[in-house]
């Protein structure tokens, strides 16, 4: 497949061109988006993606095609798994609410370009040595297996090395300045929390793409397929980041489907692989007869197992409870993070957030309500967010007499 360079140059400008439109448009004022705002833009992203491959399968071909939208697919479903790692982070460095788009905005971009160079080191591999796709299955593998486990890696933490050095050769400050990298404290300049949050998000990324890398490339091994179905998973990620905001924790059985597709992917590399041979002491270095699968049958077992396993999580009451005890535990200390939001409208959201989270844990009945009184901080950091609430509400009655009182 040649694409002409003038190709190539429409498509990065387009890219190019969607996420400064984003940023201008959505990202430069700080807001909280509503949940529309959320839906239509995400909605606008897909499809753009999936007209993108439509023009694919029209101009060239059912194969090429097929083949952008497995690759599309998979990496969509992986930057969903992503996105727990960015809650995880954001959470941690407790990023107020209307400064969250930016931060994943960036992270977004970093991504693009770590990938992007990911992308072509690939393929240059891939050229150079054809036993790359022995090592690209077998990665694939081990991350499928690792998936599994709990995640212990210190470098998808929030207080990584990089940070930890970050912060001890430059000054920092332990509050945001709006949006603002570097703020002046006591009249020497200082890094806020904004920036470190980025470097942690940049960081995650460049583990991710070690991940997702090797999935695409053992789809196609089309460059400009593996950088257009990157590139376009990753576009209205911060959208969808707000959009299945709370219900991420929802979908319990995620890691299991996602380990199947890599798994999956890591065997079709090794099947290729072996139907490319020209390793020495594999079958004498000649090519080993295998069948291989087609990117019809991955499309449809990439397609099949994730639906499987979203069904299973939505339908799973504990997936409903851990989605509802996640959930109120950072609603509960959002809510009390003075610093988190200063929109009263948004406080009062999340408020009814976390009183729509405690009725989910009672109507689930006695074994997950034991759950949540068997964590002692859990119930102690609810009632303490009930408290503020009343206070609030009995600050906003006294400051609405008096000014009734004022004006009689």
């Amino acid at each position: 497949m040649n694409v002409p360079t003038w190709v190539w140059a429409l498509t990065m400008l387009a890219i190019a061109g969607l996420l400064a439109f984003d940023f201008f448009f959505h990202v430069r004022k700080a807001h909280v988006p509503k949940l529309r705002e959320a839906a239509v833009w995400s909605a606008l992203y897909v499809g753009i993606a999936v007209l993108f491959g439509v023009g694919m399968l029209m101009f060239a071909g059912s194969d090429v095609g097929s083949e952008y939208f497995a690759g599309y697919v998979t990496e969509k479903a992986l930057s969903v798994d992503n996105l727990f790692v960015f809650l995880v982070i954001i959470a941690s460095f407790r990023v107020p609410r209307e400064d969250q788009q930016k931060v994943l905005l960036f992270g977004i971009v970093f991504a693009l370009i770590a990938r992007t160079g990911f992308i072509f080191l690939g393929a240059a591999l891939i050229n150079a040595f054809a036993w790359i796709f022995y090592l690209f299955g077998l990665i694939l593998l081990l991350t499928a297996g690792s998936i599994l486990k709990p995640d212990d890696d210190d470098s998808r933490k929030a207080d990584n090395f990089v940070i930890r050095t970050a912060k001890k050769l430059i000054r920092t400050t332990e509050h945001y300045d709006g949006d603002k990298l570097f703020t002046k404290v006591d009249g020497k300049r200082a890094m806020t929390p904004m920036l470190l949050v980025m470097v942690a998000l940049g960081g995650t990324d460049i583990l991710f793409a070690l991940d997702s890398i090797p999935a695409i490339f053992g789809l196609t091994q089309h460059v400009y397929i593996v950088f257009t179905a990157t590139a376009f998973s990753l576009l209205g990620l911060r959208q969808l980041y707000f959009l299945i905001d709370g219900l991420l924790d929802r979908l319990v059985y995620l890691s299991y489907g996602l380990a199947a597709i890599l798994g999956f992917i890591g065997v079709k590399l090794i099947l290729h692989a072996l139907h490319e041979n020209n390793v020495p002491f594999i079958n004498d270095g000649e090519p080993v007869r295998v069948a291989e699968i087609s990117t019809t049958l991955s499309l449809v077992v990439i397609i099949g197992v994730l639906l499987i396993t979203v069904i299973a999580s939505l339908l799973s009451k504990r997936g409903k409870a851990e989605m509802a005890i996640a959930n109120a535990r950072r609603h509960a200390t959002a809510y009390l993070d003075s610093e988190y939001t200063h929109d009263p409208e948004e406080r009062e959201r999340i408020f009814k957030k976390l009183l729509g989270e405690r009725d989910q844990i009672m109507a689930l009945g006695p074994k997950y309500q034991q759950q949540v009184r068997g964590e002692p901080a859990l119930t102690d950091l609810l009632d303490r967010a009930a408290s503020s609430h009343d206070e609030a509400v009995d600050r906003g009655e006294a400051e609405q007499f008096t000014r009734k009182g004022l004006t009689s």
